[in-house]
C-alpha cells in the first residue's frame, strides 16, 4: 500500500469528473481520506467515491476503514460560496480542478458572462484559499494545487476566451501569494495549466477544435495529468510555480 498521504485529508473540487476525477482516483491510490465535491451530478459522485473504495479496498482498506464523502454542492454567484465555506470539512490538501468555459468574442462577452467567470475561476479558488491558508499554517502543514487554464501561464492575449483566461491567469498570482506566506510553514500552493485534454466534456466541435492545436494532433490523457499533479502535492520544494503542462502548445 502505497500510505504517502494515509495520515491526510483531501478535498477535491470538481473531483468526478475529467482532470479532476483523475486527481481524486491518484490520491486515493496514497491512502488519503478524500472530500470529492461536484457541483451538478449525485449520480457521477456516487460512481467515483465507488472507485475510490475499489481502489483503496485493494490496497487492504475496508469499507469500514475508509471515510471518504462526497459533496454535491452547485456553486452559482458568490452568494452561494459561503454557504458552501459554512459546510466545508477541514482537510490537508486543496485541488481545485473546476472551471467553466465560455467561447465569445471580445465585444460579445455580457456583464453576466464576465461575472459568472470571475466568480467561478477565481473567487471561489480564492475564497477557498483564504479559508484554508489559516489552518494550514497552524499546522505547519499543508498543500494547495489550482488548476488554470491553456495558456494561462503568463499574460497573453485571447480573442474568444478573455474573461476565462484573464480569471485563470490570476491564479497565479494567488499561487505565488500563498508561497510567500506559507514557505515558512511547509505550506505549498501551485499551479498547472494543462494543454488540450481528453475528457468526457468535449463535444464534437470542441474536440475537433483541440485535435487541430494539440502539438502532433494527440490531446493530453487525464491520468497522465494527474500523475503529475500528484508528484507536486509530495514535494515541499515546489512552490509558487505556473506550469504549463501543454507539450509546448502555441494558440
Amino acid at each position: 500500500m502505497d500510505s504517502f498521504f494515509s495520515n491526510r485529508s483531501a478535498l477535491i473540487i470538481g473531483g468526478s469528473g475529467g482532470i479532476g476525477k483523475a486527481v481524486t482516483l491518484v490520491l486515493a491510490k496514497t491512502g488519503a481520506q478524500l472530500y470529492i465535491h461536484g457541483g451538478h451530478s449525485q449520480t457521477r459522485l456516487e460512481s467515483t467515491l465507488q472507485e475510490v473504495q475499489q481502489i483503496q479496498m485493494t490496497m487492504g482498506l475496508s469499507l469500514e476503514q475508509q471515510q471518504h464523502r462526497i459533496l454535491l454542492h452547485p456553486i452559482t454567484g458568490t452568494e452561494s460560496i459561503p454557504t458552501f465555506l459554512e459546510f466545508a470539512p477541514e482537510v490537508d490538501i486543496l485541488v481545485f480542478a473546476h472551471g467553466p468555459f465560455i467561447r465569445k468574442g471580445l465585444s460579445q462577452m455580457t456583464p453576466e458572462d464576465w461575472e459568472y467567470l470571475t466568480i467561478m475561476n477565481l473567487a471561489f479558488p480564492g475564497a477557498l484559499v483564504s479559508a484554508y491558508l489559516e489552518p494550514m499554517l497552524r499546522q505547519k502543514w499543508g498543500r494547495i494545487l489550482l488548476f488554470g487554464g491553456t495558456n494561462t501561464d503568463s499574460i497573453r492575449g485571447f480573442t474568444t476566451t478573455t474573461a476565462y483566461s484573464a480569471a485563470k491567469t490570476g491564479l497565479g498570482v494567488l499561487a505565488k501569494s500563498v508561497a510567500r506566506i506559507g514557505g515558512p510553514a511547509n505550506v505549498t500552493c501551485n499551479v498547472i495549466c494543462p494543454g488540450m485534454t481528453e475528457t468526457e466534456y468535449l463535444d464534437e466541435e470542441a474536440r475537433r477544435y483541440a485535435l487541430g492545436k494539440a502539438p502532433g494532433g494527440i490531446l493530453l490523457q487525464c491520468e497522465d495529468i494527474a500523475e503529475t499533479a500528484l508528484a507536486i502535492l509530495q514535494t515541499p520544494h515546489q512552490n509558487g510555480t505556473i506550469i504549463a503542462l501543454d507539450k509546448g502548445l502555441v494558440i
